[in-house]
């Protein structure tokens, strides 16, 4: 249709300049035949003729009909166009490219680029107008397919909760998004176009990261797989996440950007750190208590002949008279051995620390809250959390610190009881006068013959190095100073069930 259209303005050009030289039977086949709509009008607002394509293209079907129509109420969309198109023509004799709105038959709007000539007669006067209408429709409804496309695009960009940040082969950045502005502190205004995407990479990990991505070793060549990273904020403040980033390439192969997706990990990676802070005093406390539990069980051992031993000293000094030398040295190993006495009491005192201060407790807010903030560790080790937590359970009345240091050793015996993964399953239950725990794992199980054991001081299945063997003696050890019961029942191959039960809450009148 294209050339239809230079070949009709060619026409009309040479028309215009008396030099039109093609036979009426060129001019009537072309006229008939060409894709786009050709007319002849008068200047009083009548077709004179027109071709079946700009019937078509109108949305009629008898050119009789078509004839009849008034151009400039019937065919313009807004009448004043037509006031405006014949200003223009007759001024300049002619009109190329006039984008106007046409209406169909049916009443629809159309776009349509005119291209037209003034017909005159022999004396210069203007008759009326002859040329060529482009439906521009297909054309508008492309342009606004495209820009739907951009602006959905755009949105998904702008709408991402991670950075995205894209950059020409200079590093000049062309793509900065919201999230990028909130997480490394840069207004959009300020960099697009302005600012190198080195500034927020520490020295040298720019050129590093590119060619990472050139290189097959980090995924496949041209992308780079989620690799940890710290960029700086505009107020010097590290920020540490996951980069994600990927060379555009042309339609030839030839590199033109790069774009890269940002995780901001920062909260997570300081869960986790406190997480391992945790459990570092987690483990500092067992091996405080199995102290104070192997002081208490040397000074009850020692106390009992040493307990002999003073009493035999003072049989003997009532059989010596104060007078003998004897007596002296009686005095004087009775004097040790009540110092060594003393020594005892205070070990005892020692092994047997104040307790924590104990408050009402709700029992499902302390699990909630370990479970969050295991969550992502558990998720690592392909572990499935399904938790069931009773509605209006009664408080306990317990130091809430002890407590997660129960769950918490519970909960980290269950992660390492399923290497390959599985599910951790906890729940809770309240009855009149006791709330009941229980945490499974579909782990690898306890032996029958260990079961009996596993409270005991200094008595694990895992690896010696790593492991002490006191956590579930402390726990046992909490349970029952909280007036509680910790029960255990498991299979191997099956699972392990840890049931923990503990007295209400009774508040005195």
């Amino acid at each position: 249709m294209d050339r239809d259209v230079e070949r009709l303005n060619s026409i009309l050009e040479d028309m215009e300049d008396g030099i039109f030289n093609a036979s009426e039977d060129d001019y009537k086949r072309l006229f008939e035949h060409v894709g786009c709509g050709v007319y002849i009008s008068s200047k009083e607002g009548k077709f004179i003729d027109a071709n079946q394509a700009l019937l078509d293209m109108l949305g009629y079907e008898s050119k009789e009909e078509f004839l009849e129509i008034d151009i400039t109420g019937d065919l313009y969309l807004r009448p004043e166009d037509r006031q405006r198109f014949q200003e223009m023509i007759e001024r300049d004799g002619h009109v190329i490219d006039y984008e106007v709105d046409f209406k169909r038959k049916d009443g629809r709007a159309i776009s349509a680029l005119l291209t037209s000539h003034v017909r005159y007669d022999q004396e210069k006067n203007i008759l009326g107008y002859e040329g060529i209408i482009v439906d521009q429709s297909p054309r508008k409804q492309m342009e606004k397919e495209l820009k739907d496309a951009h602006d959905f695009l755009n949105k998904t960009i702008q709408s991402s909760p991670n950075a995205i940040m894209s950059t020409d082969l200079k590093g000049n950045i062309i793509i900065w998004n919201q999230a990028a502005e909130e997480i490394l502190g840069y207004k959009s205004r300020d960099v697009i176009g302005k600012m190198n995407i080195e500034k927020i990479y520490p020295e040298g990990d720019a050129r590093k990261v590119m060619q990472m991505m050139r290189s097959p070793e980090y995924g496949s060549v041209g992308k780079l797989r989620s690799y940890p990273i710290t960029y700086v904020r505009e107020d010097g403040k590290i920020i540490e996440g996951n980069l994600s980033a990927a060379i555009m390439y042309d339609a030839n192969g030839n590199e033109v950007a790069s774009v890269g997706v940002f995780v901001d990990l920062g909260e997570t990676l300081e869960m986790e750190r406190r997480l391992r802070q945790t459990q570092e005093q987690l483990l500092q406390s067992e091996k405080l208590a199995a102290m104070g539990r192997l002081t208490s069980q040397i000074a009850h051992e020692l106390n009992n002949p040493l307990y002999g031993i003073m009493n035999t000293l003072e049989l003997m000094k009532t059989e010596i008279s104060p007078e003998n030398k004897r007596r002296k040295v009686l005095d004087m190993a009775l004097s040790e051995t009540v110092r060594l006495s003393e020594l005892l009491r205070k070990m005892l005192s020692f092994s047997r620390p104040d307790e924590e201060e104990r408050h009402p407790t709700d029992i499902n807010t302390i699990l909630d809250e370990i479970l969050l903030l295991h969550e992502k560790q558990l998720r690592e080790h392909s572990i499935r959390v399904s938790s069931s937590f009773a509605e209006g359970l009664r408080k306990v009345y317990a130091s809430k610190n002890q407590l997660r240091q129960v769950f918490l050793n519970i909960i980290s015996n269950a992660r390492d009881a399923m290497p390959e993964g599985g599910t951790l399953t906890v729940k809770t239950n309240g009855g009149k006068d006791n709330v009941q725990i229980q945490i499974s794992d579909t782990g690898i199980g306890i032996r029958e013959e260990n079961l009996d054991k596993i409270f005991d001081a200094f008595f694990t299945t895992k690896d010696g190095a790593r492991d002490a063997g006191l956590g579930l003696s402390v726990c046992y050890g909490f349970v029952k100073d909280h007036g509680g019961d910790i029960k255990v029942e498991s299979k191997v191959g099956s699972g392990t069930t840890f049931t923990i039960t503990l007295p209400v809450f009774i508040p005195s009148l």
